[in-house]
């Protein structure tokens, strides 16, 4: 995997006395979507104003750093209701306070606070459009454009007003709402971002005691809450005090003038946790399933009988399961093969790491990864990674495979060619700066790179990998891979606006 920066993490909580602590292991099992900043606001009912409030704690980091005193969960973040944020900017300045989520802010309506995932793709034009009337931004984030929209709003109930600013977004968003009285789950029209609603057992297990929604499902398993099912496409689901005495939601429905169901195939492909179940299927499954279709369009090399057979080893940690995947199909059809852990990746080193005295992309390449040399010397390597976009981090690996004394490195990508940016959400680079757009063909990449050879997977095949995987009746948005834009982009997008 090479420069593609993951999404944000959203998770949120009704209805528990635990709710600031169960979003913080929330947050923590997510940690993996962002690691810029974090944040958790709280609802709480304040006994000596007589009101509803709002608190919250945001700051730069990880989630064990941010929340790292315990006070905070008695002091700060009081209340049985909670939403919280793991953030990687793809949209807004990664340096700038004020992006930091959740956004809370008092309104004529009360308290209003909101996480969001995703990228507003007509962000800039509504932007533009508040600047032109006078409106005043706090942050740089599209995020703070719902809010607006909300809070301008003419209609007289809530979930109304939430309901016409939905109208006028378009993009790719899972949204966490809290209000004075609810929770209130949204996914967009698309269904780009995945998000999933929960159950929360009480403690004896016997009853409900509240719900919880969030981007992974890997989430629930930390806290022990209980899968119910994914917020459909254009759902939003609004849980307060009545639905969870009733068990029974209140749900609305929006529409899109794009129709169709666009899932983002890249959460199969890299940014999901591979034991969280996203758009009704477990992640491991469709992964292992794009290592066995890649099999087919790509094995091992054939070598002879008194040879030793071809090393197959993984880029840690996002290609693993497909890497299995690829060397039991490999030797199912008759390919020589063996697996083994080949590079050893350094996980205490963020994703911002800085290397003093050296700023070098080498140094940062070599202080996350490792090659075992006694394993790869004298041997044919089979590199398998789960997708490749500038490939300056995978020309990196494939020098410290070379020496580290491997014979041969050969490059499986269990994924298509990446041609095309993304504006829903993922931190693609502007086409130009795309590894396909600076070479002609494969075998010109295979020179670059300084392989023995290099494959992809098909459109095709991913296609055929995840049908077999899960028999959903949504499509999926693989725009990166083939430039078809399933919402339309804004003419005023540049990369600039995704810095």
């Amino acid at each position: 995997m090479d420069s593609i920066r993951d999404h944000c993490g959203i998770f949120g909580v009704f209805n528990s006395p635990d709710a600031a602590r169960l979003t913080y292991f929330g947050l923590h099992a997510l940690q993996h979507r962002g690691q810029e900043s974090c944040g958790i606001v709280t609802s709480s009912y304040d006994s000596g104003r007589q009101k509803k409030v709002m608190s919250a704690v945001r700051d730069f980091g990880l989630v064990l750093d941010v929340f790292n005193d315990r006070s905070l969960f008695h002091s700060s973040l009081k209340g049985r209701s909670a939403i919280g944020h793991t953030r990687y900017s793809t949209s807004g300045s990664s340096v700038n306070r004020a992006n930091i989520q959740p956004f809370h802010v008092q309104y004529k309506d009360g308290n209003l606070a909101v996480a969001h995932n995703g990228n507003l793709s007509n962000g800039p034009q509504l932007r533009r459009i508040f600047s032109d009337q006078g409106t005043l931004f706090q942050s740089t984030s599209d995020t703070e454009l719902i809010l607006h929209l909300i809070s301008q709003s003419r209609q007289k109930h809530q979930i109304d007003q939430i309901l016409e600013a939905l109208a006028q977004v378009q993009g790719g968003y899972a949204l966490a709402l809290l209000t004075d009285e609810s929770l209130i789950a949204v996914r967009d029209p698309n269904g780009f971002r995945p998000l999933s609603l929960g159950m929360i057992k009480k403690t004896n297990g016997d009853d409900t005691e509240g719900y919880c929604i969030a981007s992974e499902t890997c989430a629930f398993d930390l806290i022990g809450a209980q899968y119910i099912r994914d917020v459909e496409p254009g759902e939003v689901i609004i849980i307060d005090q009545e639905s969870t005495q009733k068990r029974a939601f209140v749900t609305k429905h929006f529409e899109s003038p794009h129709r169709g169901v666009s899932q983002c195939v890249f959460e199969y492909i890299y940014f999901s946790r591979p034991d969280s179940l996203v758009y009704g299927e477990m992640v491991d499954k469709v992964r292992r399933k794009c290592g066995k279709q890649l099999a087919h369009d790509a094995p091992v090399p054939r070598v002879a009988s008194e040879e030793k057979a071809p090393l197959v080893i993984s880029v840690p940690d996002s290609s693993n399961t497909a890497t299995l995947g690829y060397v039991s199909e490999c030797q199912k059809l008759g390919y020589r093969c063996k697996y083994d852990i080949g590079l050893i990746r350094n996980h205490y080193v963020g994703r911002t790491f800085i290397s003093p005295g050296q700023d070098s992309r080498e140094m940062r390449v070599r202080c996350k990864f490792n090659t075992v040399d006694g394993l790869l010397k004298d041997r044919i390597v089979v590199v398998v990674d789960d997708s490749i976009v500038r490939g300056t981090t995978a020309k990196l690996l494939i020098k410290m495979i070379r020496d580290a004394g491997a014979k041969e490195v050969h490059f499986r990508i269990a994924s298509p060619t990446v041609i095309s940016p993304c504006f829903y959400g993922m931190d693609f680079p502007s086409k130009e700066e795309l590894l396909s757009s600076k070479f002609d063909d494969v075998g010109a990449i295979e020179t670059w790179l300084g392989v023995d050879s290099l494959a992809y997977l098909s459109i095709d095949s991913l296609k055929k990998a995840v049908s077999d995987a899960h028999d959903s009746p949504y499509g999926y948005c693989d725009a990166c891979f083939t430039g078809d834009y399933p919402v339309p982009v804004s003419s005023c997008v540049s990369k600039e606006a995704y810095d």
